[in-house]
């Protein structure tokens, strides 16, 4: 896979950002450059309004050049939805070898994020978006970014996707398997997908005493845990955004006095009947800071929840991997890979339940990865020391 030099995100509005500057008239403008994909700030920008088309609009992306929106919003909007078609309207020829194929798509979708991430709209210190017919984003980029200090710049598609997460916020996911609603955080992995949540609620359970969630992220298998009857749940993880929303979320359902969140990296302190992760079900490189609740470069995750396990289960007590097959059946890792780590761990399979994926994807006969989407398992392993 072709690699990147995409910076780590800087995950909040800091004194720290770089600087995009841009010239109107003789006067040279500056702010601070944000983006959470850790996108370095254009080096050249020129303002531009409604008059701009669609085609001059990807002649400039293709340069390079940032374009800081001057008109009205509902404009922007629909000029970057015209980029994306002339965008999308270029895409590489697909392959039929599946790896390929997938190391392809992403490097398309980078290509993709970088052309659509040029066309710039600036914030305010109060995160006020001044543009005529612009929304009110500022609870919105509050909640992303914390409070303001500064004006800044930043892609208009990245400010969509924040309006985006909090209306998701503000609504919730419902989770049929759960029987209510997650809230997530701008940042955190949303449970949009609930094939693994059905295999949770269904498997039997060793006991219910103690028992962990690793990497909890919206909290969703903490809630799930201690509605199947834990005394106590601790759950772990190492983003800030994914503890505060994991909190919010289980004090939401009632379940802020059973379970404990608390920043870790994987495992808390001593052993539990059940301890349960779902890792990143892809073992690839992530190419921008924004990718890491999808890809687990080198399998780490997965590699660190397996090889740690054994000394964090009680005598009887067992450990559930949850994780789809998909890399599999891209040619980025065997079964039989998956299944040495158990071994190398000191671990048995006692079980393994499986379901098949009900997601759009799988249907979409125009994907290129369609043949490993329809063929696609997500499994529950139940794991105990062997």
């Amino acid at each position: 896979m072709a690699s990147t030099n995409i910076p780590a995100a800087a995950g909040a509005i800091s004194a720290a950002a770089e600087t995009i500057r841009w010239q109107v008239g003789d006067t040279e403008h500056t702010a601070q450059w944000h983006s959470e994909g850790g996108w370095p700030a254009p080096q050249r920008v020129l303002v531009v309004d409604d008059t701009l088309t669609a085609d001059a609009a990807y002649r400039m992306a293709k340069a390079g050049i940032g374009m800081l929106w001057q008109g009205d919003f509902q404009n922007a909007r629909q000029l970057l939805s015209a980029l994306a078609r002339r965008v999308d309207r270029h895409r590489r020829t697909p392959t039929s070898n599946m790896k390929a194929a997938f190391e392809a798509g992403r490097t398309e979708a980078l290509r993709r994020a970088r052309l659509l991430g040029l066309v710039l709209v600036p914030l305010d210190a109060d995160h006020t978006l001044n543009i005529r017919r612009a929304p009110d984003a500022r609870q919105a980029c509050a909640e992303a970014y914390g409070p303001g200090t500064d004006p800044v710049v930043l892609s208009l598609r990245e400010l969509l996707g924040v309006i985006g997460a909090h209306e998701w916020r503000v609504k919730g996911v419902p989770v049929a398997a759960l029987g209510a609603s997650i809230h997530p955080h701008y940042g955190v992995f949303s449970p949009v997908r609930g094939e693994y949540l059905d295999l949770v609620a269904s498997a039997p359970l060793p006991a219910t005493g103690m028992a962990f969630d690793i990497g909890t992220g919206s909290g969703v298998i903490a809630a799930m845990l201690a509605q199947r009857g834990f005394d106590h749940v601790v759950a772990t993880d190492m983003e800030p955004r994914a503890l505060a929303c994991a909190r919010e979320n289980l004090q939401r359902l009632g379940y802020a006095d059973q379970v404990e969140v608390i920043e870790a990296d994987l495992f808390p302190a001593g052993r539990a009947d059940l301890v349960v992760c779902n890792p990143p079900w892809l073992p690839a490189s992530a190419a921008t800071s924004t990718d890491a609740a999808v890809y687990d470069p080198d399998s780490r995750m997965l590699r660190g929840f397996l090889a740690g396990l054994a000394g964090h289960l009680t005598e009887h007590g067992e450990g559930w991997l949850i994780i789809s097959n998909l890399g599999e059946l891209l040619g980025l890792r065997s079964r039989g890979e998956l299944l040495d780590l158990i071994d190398d761990a000191g671990l048995a399979v006692i079980a393994r339940l499986d379901i098949r994926p009900t997601h759009r994807k799988a249907a979409d006969t125009t994907d290129p990865l369609h043949a490993a989407r329809a063929a696609e398992v997500t499994s529950l392993w139940r794991l105990g020391r062997s």
